[in-house]
């Protein structure tokens, strides 16, 4: 599946660097998202020591505490930059 993130790179002002298995990359911002007032989960993520700690799990980027983005959703928003 194209949409499974192969690799991750945290990168200042809560963004994140990622790479998918077909080789499609970009880079998202998740500051407005991490910092609106319906942020839910994503608002623990404000704290950038956790913000770093970003992986690839099961071709998902994954934070501790169980948080992780819907690959598929970021996989669109990237390759319809390009």
């Amino acid at each position: 599946m194209p949409w499974r993130v192969h690799a991750v790179r945290v990168l200042p002002g809560y963004r994140l660097d990622v790479v998918f298995v077909d080789g499609t990359r970009g880079v998202t911002d998740l500051s407005a998202l991490i910092h609106s007032e319906d942020a839910g989960v994503f608002a623990s993520l404000r704290d950038p020591a956790l913000f770093s700690r970003a992986r690839v799990v099961y071709g998902a980027v994954t934070w501790p505490g169980e948080i992780d983005l819907a690959p598929d959703a970021l996989y669109r928003q990237m390759a319809k930059a390009d």
